[in-house]
């Protein structure tokens, strides 16, 4: 739409308006700060230009403040600062659906709705910057001109007088807290946090502590001793839902979960925004920042590519975390390791040699390129299979195993030892894969020989005829494809792996290894101590 002049703008205000014409003229006010540029200098100036026209015309100053009295008195902004930003579902499908309503539908400013507004008012990606880059001087006229003269009654006992915007924090701190506290005591979290943080959970007194900051404040006292210590209660909280993560290999982790923790932290953080615009905010910085951020999370949730990669992250987060554990496992500290690292990639080589010569066996066989194809895979497949039932190793395989708890020791990196051992860390893993690749192509030569002679000596005729190893060997260049079959292989590998890790933590999850291993119908027909072998079978194998 076009930019409407200011002065037609502020005359509007002397004409009387229903609620759906102040959401319009809002929008079009809005529209014409934030202009055609791509830099937020020109809106601050235009924001700075609006101050000043109003401040030479008090007959529309006490208007406009008249309008955004009768604004606030039929929006409620506590929803907007407690839930604005956070996603009511995790159901990507569902998720999808609405985001493409939003897209594709038009909304109505006809709504009593706050965050309906918001994300009507401040729909464009500049928003958040121009906000951000307020001057402290405009954002201290803007926060006297949209001061209420008659601000609502404050609670019982209260010493000083509350304003709107304090009040809507209030509300918006006492909203979010129970959400914290909601996911915290939630049996999905509590089953998985440690014993000591269950059993002193900070999650109890978290409500009783913000009472605490906020009759401190209402009294006229010094808030500092009481709100540092809501703050360290919130990090405990976020501290307490962390613990979740250690406890994956008992219990599973679902995206649902990973959605629930992140969501939990997020919250953590708006709650300290929160009380810092209530505490900390003479200069109005602190509000400035708030609001940059919900228009810019607003911007996040109506993308449908944040949504893709929202749940990319968190089916990643799940496969991660419930492989890190699985992934320390070929990564060696001592020689001892390391000894067992070798013997366990001389076996994977030996196996790969007897593939080899199973592949070469089924070439023989003259079959169609379609039974070909189908055999080679089933006994690649077989193969594969077998490696990791006998413990061996497989060096193409180990990045995708490790990666997950090398990311795992990522998460502290701000902290300098935790940088060091990560360090430390590596330096072990180019060591367990220099042991795995040696293991490999060391007995593979050997074992293929082997295999070569003694179908001379029980056939009488080699593995490969001379015409069939040139074949192979030229086959076999860098610059053919078989660059592009070797990257493609470890896609598959890791593919694999990713498959492998889902598949673990849907048989935890699901607590199957306990079912087959008590459930009275399966005990009375394998019997309790074969249930027993194969739950604890079917719990260290079902990767494979």
């Amino acid at each position: 739409m076009a930019q409407d002049d200011l002065s037609t703008l502020l005359e509007q205000l002397e004409h009387p308006t229903t609620g759906v014409d102040r959401h319009i003229w809002l929008i079009r006010l809005i529209t014409w700060v934030r202009g055609a540029e791509d830099a937020p200098e020109a809106p601050v100036a235009r924001v700075t230009l609006l101050l000043d026209v109003l401040a030479a015309r008090p007959h529309t100053t006490s208007l406009l403040r008249s309008w955004w009295a009768e604004l606030l008195g039929t929006v409620d902004g506590s929803t907007l600062l407690s839930d604005y930003g956070f996603g009511s579902r995790n159901a990507f499908m569902s998720e999808l659906m609405e985001r493409l309503n939003r897209k594709l539908l038009p909304a109505t400013p006809e709504t009593q709705d706050a965050s309906e507004l918001f994300a009507l008012v401040l729909n464009d990606p500049r928003d958040a910057r121009w906000i951000a880059a307020l001057p402290a001087d405009a954002l201290t006229r803007l926060a006297t001109l949209l001061s209420l003269s008659v601000p609502p009654p404050g609670p019982v006992g209260a010493l000083r007088p509350v304003s709107v915007w304090q009040h809507t924090l209030l509300n918006a701190l006492t909203f979010c807290v129970s959400q914290i506290r909601a996911t915290g005591f939630s049996q999905e979290m509590r089953l998985r946090m440690s014993s000591p943080v269950r059993d002193g959970s900070p999650f109890h007194t978290l409500a009783a502590d913000l009472d605490k900051v906020i009759d401190t404040w209402l009294g006229g006292a010094n808030t500092g001793a009481a709100a540092q210590h809501f703050r360290t209660q919130l990090d405990a909280c976020r501290q307490a839902a962390a613990t979740v993560y250690s406890h994956l290999d008992a219990h599973g982790i679902s995206v649902d979960l990973v959605f629930r923790l992140r969501q939990l932290r997020e919250r953590v953080l708006r709650v300290r925004a929160l009380l810092d615009c209530l505490l900390d905010d003479t200069d109005h910085t602190s509000t400035a920042r708030l609001l940059s951020h919900l228009a810019s999370v607003g911007q996040e949730q109506r993308s449908v590519g944040a949504l893709i990669a929202s749940n990319s992250s968190l089916l990643a987060a799940k496969v991660a975390e419930r492989s890190s554990e699985t992934g320390e496992h070929y990564i060696t500290r001592n020689r001892a390791e390391y000894r067992a690292m070798l013997g366990n990639a001389a076996g994977g080589g030996a196996l790969t040699a007897l593939t080899t010569a199973m592949k070469f066996g089924i070439m023989a066989l003259g079959l169609s390129a379609f039974w070909y194809g189908f055999w080679s895979g089933v006994m690649y497949a077989a193969s594969f299979v077998l490696i990791q039932m006998l413990h061996f190793t497989l060096a193409t395989k180990q990045p995708a195993m490790t990666a997950p708890a090398m990311a795992a020791k990522l998460k502290d990196i701000s902290d300098s030892q935790a940088l060091q051992a990560f360090v430390d860390e590596v330096t072990h893993l180019v060591r367990s894969q220099m042991a795995a690749i040696l293991g490999n192509v060391v007995l593979v030569f050997p074992v293929t020989v082997l295999l070569s002679a003694a179908m001379v000596l029980t056939t009488g005729a080699p593995m490969l005829t001379p015409e069939k190893a040139d074949y192979v060997l030229h086959s076999l260049t860098l610059l053919g494809p078989s660059l592009l079959f070797a990257a493609f292989t470890g896609v598959l590998l890791f593919s694999s792996s990713i498959v492998a890790g889902w598949v673990e933590n849907w048989f935890v999850l699901h607590r199957l290894d306990s079912a087959i291993r008590y459930n009275p119908r399966i005990t009375a027909w394998l019997g309790a101590l074969r249930a027993d072998r194969w739950a604890q079978f079917m719990r260290h194998n079902i990767s494979g």
